[in-house]
């Protein structure tokens, strides 16, 4: 189940159905990951302001970036209780996707694409702090984007993620 809100309004983004369509796909790839129970995330879309104070009270960053990636804290015996197993949280900057996309020559839609399906990897515990973590991360997106129809995003140049 996603739980998706747009509090970036005055900036066009895709259609929810679209943001659950990206997110399933992440999620498939790692079911062990996700649990037997249904998955539950949230997906909010936000402005460069609230990037920016979530990016510095979380990473300790000072600017507005593309994605975040909230993993849920709950204890084992928490989940175990839950009916649905909450997989995280994820806090996309719509102007900083749109800018990234234009100056990269992307189409707004693939962007977006790539930034649920980086945040949600983020949530099934992929990294990119070193060579060959990015690497295995990378390459998950590029299969997922090309079922998509995306080209690869890491031709021109790597993007300025978490």
């Amino acid at each position: 189940m996603l739980d998706f809100e747009n509090a970036c309004a005055h900036v066009p983004v895709p259609a929810e159905t679209d943001f659950a369509r990206w997110a399933a796909l992440a999620i498939a790839t790692q079911p062990d990951k996700a649990g037997a129970k249904p998955v539950t995330l949230g997906i909010r879309v936000v402005d460069e302001a609230e990037s920016a104070q979530l990016n510095r009270d979380y990473r300790g960053k000072d600017y507005a970036t593309n994605v975040l990636s909230f993993g849920h804290e709950l204890p084992d015996f928490m989940l175990d209780a839950l009916e649905e197993r909450p997989l995280g949280d994820l806090a996309i900057c719509a102007p900083v996707v749109l800018r990234e996309a234009a100056e990269q020559g992307k189409p707004t839609a693939d962007h977006w694409a790539h930034m649920v399906i980086h945040g949600v990897l983020h949530l099934l515990g992929h990294d990119h702090e070193d060579d060959a973590e990015a690497a295995s991360m990378e390459a998950i997106e590029r299969t997922l984007l090309k079922e998509l129809g995306i080209a690869d995003p890491y031709l021109e140049k790597p993007l300025d993620h978490e």
